[in-house]
């Protein structure tokens, strides 16, 4: 059924809809409420002034109305409740004046104003509320409200058919409702526990659904075959012993997972995990080495051109006899063409590059290897079509924001997991402290201890999305702070999201080189970006991010075996903030970030369009969510998958695969 064909609604309906995702009478009903209000009538005895008060009544007189102007009326009438009379006042509701007639029971939720023995209602019910009254609440927009949203849905209630996704077995087992009737309720309950059993059961096949497309997906890795990789261990051994720095145990055993997985005959699909600093990329630049000694091309994807310059210039440092060539968006004409030559026929060894490195003109010889860095930094789209420029490449991922592992194993069901928890020898753990605005007289004491030091110090701008110009206003105001305190003994710069990449890639060069000593950034600080002469990183207004994305700005500093700091500034959540203060170990920030705010946000799945959940929560649906990743597992090896009835369930797969 399309929209057009619904009774009642118009072309700017219509509209409306379509901008809040609407298209269709399927995508109606399953634009679930976000919430729901429970209506409970108030004990006349309990009601005090100024509460909020759910009442029922008999109407005793006809409505009066006045129009202040044509955008704006009140109506007045007055309520018997069987205990007192009151009189009601409603604003912008003129037009329910000729239903509201004399006799009538409603029920009135409003504010009870004790003096006047009145009550300003924010809404009117017809009839009277017996025991309990659930409104769905949606996510609308001033164009079209959540009332009139909920009441274009019941009006399509019934007439649509939904398809379900959960097999026979695990209804039966589960005792769950029909899916159309768990639909009916969760838009128009009638009580709290047939609401729960409805949302639970919607739930569960969201859950199911996604845990069976990331098992099929599991298992159709382990089958895919991989290359054919004959590999001396010793010259791994020999390579990793030449290093001016001993790998950590972490680092060891994930070369080791790494090493392992290429030269066995099923192709890898391994994220790698760590802390900020903890050394992933020199166990990413072993595993480019491990396929080059295999006679295959090896491809690194970088989320931006300062990391991927960064990474370049670092790994021809360390394997100078290797052909190693750089592809980013910035080069020439000229450039790119001779680069894009010598991956298509082989010379080039080890590509390294950001999103440049999947545009359609770019042929590989012979692609072996594929790391994306910061994996969730690209859509999955992104990372497949930089897989699927070989033929069957191995997959390495690699994420600086540390998942709690029991959610890892769910969410990154079709990887295999290595995590580095161990910091490099030397390194020391980052200080940090809150203050607040009152304190920045101390922070700029801080600062300036770090300046005499020949330090240099990060300031991040309280900004999390540059989109408008009070954002850029900010930083400048901030640059000019920073100028009036410090301008006079050291050089101030500042870097954002609307300058170009060249102009980025300028100012992050001056500072490596020390000619910028306080660079004032919003967020645009890159994971892994690496200062070692950065000892100090201020965050303004720190209570605009999340624990994980503080870590990860916390993480531009420490990377040496000098003292290092970060200061908190915030006048709010301040005792949120102090979780920082008690640990460097991302990880646990992780597992704390996850109870505060829940997963999306934390894992990056919300930008890579991996979930799309529109009723379940990871964080508080985690026990249903273990549920049906067991159950799935136990469907795709039992008979009932291959039954003709749930071809509906494989297409569902098979249309999902870009998961992979």
């Amino acid at each position: 059924m399309n929209l057009e064909d619904i009774k009642g609604i118009g072309k700017t309906t219509i509209k409306y809809l379509n901008e809040l995702g609407i298209y269709n009478a399927q995508d109606l009903i399953n634009y679930y409420p976000f919430r729901y209000e429970i209506i409970e009538n108030t004990d006349i005895k309990n009601i005090t002034d100024g509460s909020k008060i759910v009442i029922g009544g008999i109407i005793e007189n006809k409505p009066t109305v006045i129009h202040f102007n044509r955008k704006l009326n009140k109506m007045s009438f007055h309520v018997n409740t069987g205990e007192f009379i009151t009189n009601i006042t409603i604003f912008n509701r003129a037009f329910l004046k000729d239903k509201l007639n004399v006799g009538n029971a409603i029920t009135i939720i409003g504010k009870y104003d004790q003096k006047h023995n009145s009550i300003t209602a924010s809404d009117i019910k017809f009839g009277l509320v017996e025991k309990t009254l659930i409104e769905p609440i949606y996510h609308s927009s001033f164009k079209i409200s959540s009332i009139k949203i909920s009441k274009i849905i019941k009006s399509v209630l019934g007439k649509v058919k939904s398809v379900d996704y959960i097999p026979d077995s695990l209804i039966q087992k589960y005792d769950f409702i029909n899916k159309d009737e768990a639909i009916k309720i969760a838009h128009n309950p009638k009580d709290k526990e047939t609401l729960k059993k409805a949302l639970s059961r919607l739930k569960y096949e969201e859950l199911f659904m996604y845990m069976l497309k990331i098992n099929y997906l599991k298992n159709s890795k382990k089958k895919a075959n991989g290359l054919t990789r004959n590999v001396e261990k010793e010259k791994i051994l020999k390579m990793i012993n030449n290093l001016p720095f001993e790998l950590t145990k972490d680092q060891l055993k994930s070369v080791k997972d790494i090493y392992d997985d290429l030269i066995s005959n099923n192709r890898m699909n391994r994220l790698l995990q760590g802390d900020v600093g903890s050394g992933k990329t020199i166990v990413s630049f072993i595993a480019l080495y491990i396929n080059y000694l295999s006679g295959y091309q090896g491809a690194l994807m970088a989320p931006t051109e300062i990391l991927a310059s960064q990474h370049f210039t670092n790994f021809k440092k360390m394997f100078p006899s290797l052909n190693v060539i750089l592809l980013t968006g910035k080069l020439k004409a000229k450039e790119k063409t001779e680069v894009k030559k010598a991956i298509k026929n082989g010379q080039a060894d080890i590509i390294i590059g950001t999103h440049a490195l999947i545009s359609e003109d770019v042929t590989y010889k012979n692609l072996g290897l594929v790391i994306t860095d910061e994996q969730h930094r690209f859509g999955v789209a992104q990372r497949g079509n930089l897989k699927n420029k070989g033929i069957t490449p191995d997959i390495l991922y690699m994420s600086a924001t540390p998942i709690p592992r029991t959610y890892a194993l769910t969410l990154y069901g079709d990887m295999d997991i290595s995590s580095i928890r161990t910091m490099p020898n030397g390194r020391k753990p980052v200080k940090t402290y809150v203050k607040t605005n009152k304190e920045i007289k101390d922070v700029l004491y801080m600062m300036l201890d770090q300046i005499k030091a020949h330090h240099q110090i990060y300031v991040i701008a309280p900004l999390i999305e540059e989109s408008e110009k009070i954002d850029l206003e900010d930083i400048y105001k901030l640059e000019e702070k920073m100028k009036r305190a410090f301008g006079k003994i050291c050089n101030v710069g500042i870097m954002h999201g609307k300058m170009s990449a060249k102009e980025k890639e300028e100012v992050m060069e001056n500072f490596k080189q020390n000619k910028i000593q306080i660079l004032i950034s919003t967020t645009v600080i890159e994971v892994g970006v690496d200062v070692a002469n950065a000892t100090m990183i201020v965050i303004f207004d720190s209570y605009r991010f999340g624990l994980s994305a503080l870590h990860q700005l916390r993480g531009r500093v420490g990377r040496n075996d000098l003292d290092s700091y970060c200061i908190l500034i915030s006048d709010k959540e301040t005792k949120r903030l102090e979780v920082l203060t008690k640990t460097n170990d991302g990880f646990k920030v992780s597992e704390e970030d996850f109870k505060l705010r829940g997963g999306g946000d934390i894992f990056g799945v919300r930008q890579s369009g991996d979930m799309n959940f529109k009723l379940a929560d990871i964080k508080n649906d985690y026990d249903l969510l273990l549920k049906a990743k067991e159950d799935s597992q136990t469907f795709l090896k039992s008979h009932e998958y291959n039954l003709e009835k749930y071809k509906y369930i494989k297409n569902q797969i098979s249309q999902s695969t870009n998961l992979d």
